[in-house]
């Protein structure tokens, strides 16, 4: 997969992306940007790592958060939903997940959940388990699945 088809595909159809990020701390927009020319593509990018700035940037609902946690598809959606709304872009990204070290018996380390959003489509959640490959391995896994989600919906 590679970035310039990215880019290249939402130039070609006139679309802006953003990024909503927590565990990847916006390694995906990072990936984005490092591309000459990027710019004329990502609209903007949100690392939102604390719940506060999930609500405070995203407009994340407390009571979503209280219900289903932090990682969890549902806040992957809100993630997603929220970084197009509070954005000029077409086609958003979101990442919430545990990369570790740690996790628990319900929420395991390498449980990462991916949100897409498009405007005037249904948005598309789903849930990743890479396992326990350490902080850096689930992080990079995380951004290259993302970069695959936009390289879908583009394609």
């Amino acid at each position: 997969m590679s970035v310039d088809q990215i880019l290249a595909l939402a130039r070609g159809k006139g679309w802006r992306i953003a990024t909503a990020e927590s565990c990847t701390g916006g390694m995906v927009a990072v990936a984005l940007t490092d591309v000459p020319g990027s710019s004329a593509v990502v609209e903007r990018g949100f690392v939102t790592y604390s719940n506060a700035a999930k609500i405070e940037m995203l407009g994340v609902a407390q009571a979503t958060l209280d219900a289903f946690g932090a990682v969890s598809e549902e806040i992957a959606r809100e993630m997603a939903k929220g970084a197009l709304r509070h954005s000029h872009a077409d086609l958003a990204v979101s990442i919430t997940g545990i990369a570790g070290p740690g996790g628990s018996e319900f929420k395991p380390e390498g449980r990462v959940c991916f949100g897409l959003a498009r405007k005037g489509a249904p948005t598309h959640t789903e849930t990743q388990e890479f396992g326990a490959l350490g902080r850096g391995m689930v992080r990079a896994k995380s951004r290259d699945h993302a970069l695959a989600l936009l390289l879908g919906a583009l394609s």
